[in-house]
Order: C-alpha cells, then sequence, then structure tokens
C-alpha cells in the first residue's frame, strides 16, 4: 500500500475573528483521499475553532489535490490523516 501524496496544497483562509484573537496552532482531520484525488468524508480530531477548522475543511475540499494512495499499482480511496498549520506572520 502506498499512500497519497500531496501536490497542491493551498493555505486556507485565516477568518477575521481567528486573527483578532491571535490563534494559531494545528487542526487535525481524518479525511478519505480517494482515488481520483480529491478530498472528502471530513472528521475533526483536534480543533481550533473561531472559523478555522471550517475553513480548513473547505479549502482541502475544493483545492487540494493528491496523487492517490494505490495498492498493487491500482489507484484506492485511503481514510488519511490531515494536519493544517495556522500561523500568523
Amino acid at each position: 500500500m502506498r499512500p497519497p501524496i500531496p501536490v497542491n496544497q493551498p493555505l486556507p483562509l485565516y477568518t477575521e475573528e481567528a486573527r483578532k484573537a491571535k490563534v494559531e496552532g494545528l487542526v487535525l482531520l481524518q479525511a478519505i483521499v480517494r482515488k481520483d484525488g480529491t478530498v472528502d468524508s471530513f472528521k475533526v480530531i483536534r480543533g481550533l475553532g473561531y472559523g478555522l477548522d471550517e475553513s480548513a475543511i473547505n479549502t482541502i475540499a475544493t483545492k487540494w489535490r493528491f496523487k492517490p494512495g494505490s495498492l498493487n499499482g491500482q489507484p484506492v480511496d485511503v481514510q488519511a490523516t490531515i494536519e493544517v498549520s495556522f500561523r500568523l506572520y
């Protein structure tokens, strides 16, 4: 089994609420990386709140793409843990 590999990972947007509260940290998600490289079926394992969990999920679902995982050389759906870092600069 070869795990999925991210090929496009744009950063999610910081919410105004999170920026004002100076929230930083990691959002930890569990999701399914589909054999077409898209991601769905999200579950928040560890969230930050302030709209950042939703921002991460929305960005991953609509903009992230993966080289899918494979088994015996064939693309397969894979459950994956995804970390998204939020940092104020």
